[in-house]
């Protein structure tokens, strides 16, 4: 019997949003939306994603309300994409995931979250312990820590290595 695409039988929120995220894949483009990219071929490098793949989950996470589509080149024609509010509110579900990860899989602190407003490393919920306030994702200051590879070989890791606060666009460094 083939695996059904949805949990219709599911009376469950847990369900309904697997059905929009729960695909292989599909959080780490978020992830990575959060961490500034945005262009199609930036994720790609980036994910070593499948072509056909990231296509079908970028245009998902749009029809869903993730991410917006937004032109930034008219000739050619060239879009990139964008949280919206909905994909922004995921943050914090990204954010229990990674620590989930890090706790359980992996003994090196790959990046390191902070309140950019004072430098305080965020708490276990994302809060701030020196402002004593749960700090929303624009406010957040990611950097890297001492388990991530100083020296990527893409240019989209080695953007994403730069300390820098979540959902600023990267700048890609080409040479």
């Amino acid at each position: 019997m083939a695996l059904g695409k949805d949990y219709a039988t599911q009376e469950c929120s847990i369900a309904r949003a697997l059905e929009v995220v729960g695909e292989r894949w599909t959080l780490l483009v978020v992830r990575d939306a959060f961490y500034g990219v945005r262009r199609y071929n930036d994720f790609l490098v980036h994910l070593g994603i499948p072509r056909a793949v990231l296509a079908a989950r970028l245009q998902t996470l749009t029809a869903e309300g993730v991410l917006e589509k937004r032109r930034y080149q008219d000739s050619p024609p060239r879009d990139e994409y964008v949280l919206t509010d909905r994909g922004i509110a995921l943050w914090p579900v990204l954010r229990a995931l990674s620590l989930w990860g890090r706790d359980h899989f992996t003994e090196n602190r790959l990046r390191i979250f902070r309140h950019a407003s004072c430098g305080t490393e965020l708490g276990s919920y994302g809060e701030c312990p020196a402002c004593g306030t749960v700090v929303p994702a624009p406010d957040v200051e990611v950097v890297p820590g001492p388990g991530l590879d100083p020296n990527p070989a893409d240019p989209v890791s080695r953007a994403i290595l730069k300390p820098r606060r979540l959902l600023q666009p990267i700048e890609i460094e080409h040479g």
